[in-house]
């Protein structure tokens, strides 16, 4: 029986070519698992820490909508919100359109609420803290351009400022992508249930929010949802700026950011 060597070489080289791809995944695998919810936790309050001490200032548009499920607006503001640290912001508002009704008993009250949380006046633990929540690493994801842990977020408390649901985390820079929720108490009698999704964007090395959508169940009126869109942001921070994590928020009441 004749013996070709260019077969066995080949299949030497494809033997190779397979064990070199399994060792390839497994250490993808061991790097993955070699973190618990711990330490992102820890990773997570260093990274906010820094980024909140760089932050100097920044400014933003800002569009907030009410709206039904078929997408007819109900009531809208625009508007330009600054943020100079620690503790200052304010917003001037540039237009507005719709019910003058809603805007005056939801919206203006959602962004003086902010305000005043801003300055202290108005304050509510909902930072993302090991004081407020148990955090599960449930698995990983990529969204966009970012490899994310996915973690599930349990309130250590039952408190309307706090939310049950998920967190997506930047691998490379612990910073919270994507937060999806509903609150961890009941909001009012009017509200009979409510759903949150917050995004955030990488703007010059920092993390602020990009998009709020909030669905929320209303008595007598049925669902609306309110969203806030956070566009043309100017950013000034110090000369190792990185990025900031807002604390979560439910959306409807309002953020820090």
């Amino acid at each position: 029986m004749k013996i070709n060597h260019n077969d066995m070489a080949k299949a030497r080289n494809m033997g190779l070519f397979g064990v070199t791809a399994w060792l390839i995944f497994m250490a993808g695998a061991v790097r993955a698992s070699d973190i618990d919810e711990r330490q992102i936790f820890a990773e997570l309050l260093a990274h906010n820490t820094l980024r909140s001490d760089a932050l100097l200032e920044y400014t933003a548009n800002r569009t907030y909508q009410i709206a039904d499920t078929n997408g007819k607006v109900h009531a809208e503001e625009k508007g330009r919100m600054e943020f100079r640290a620690p503790d200052q912001k304010t917003f001037v508002v540039t237009s507005e359109e719709g019910s003058g009704l809603i805007r005056r008993l939801a919206l203006n009250p959602l962004i003086a609420s902010e305000l005043k949380a801003a300055s202290g006046q108005d304050h509510h633990d909902s930072a993302i803290s090991p004081a407020n929540y148990n955090l599960e690493l449930i698995g990983e994801e990529q969204l966009g351009d970012h490899r994310c842990y996915v973690l599930r977020a349990t309130p250590r408390r039952s408190d309307k400022y706090l939310f049950a649901g998920k967190l997506w985390i930047d691998e490379q820079e612990y910073a919270v992508v994507r937060i999806e929720g509903r609150p961890a108490a009941k909001l009012s009698f009017w509200i009979k249930q409510a759903e949150f999704v917050r995004e955030y964007q990488r703007v010059d090395g920092f993390w602020l929010p990009q998009r709020d959508t909030t669905v929320v169940q209303v008595r007598l009126y049925g669902q609306k949802v309110l969203s806030i869109d956070h566009r043309d942001y100017v950013v000034r921070g110090k000369a190792r700026a990185s990025s900031e994590t807002a604390p979560a928020v439910f959306p409807l009441l309002g953020s820090s950011n």
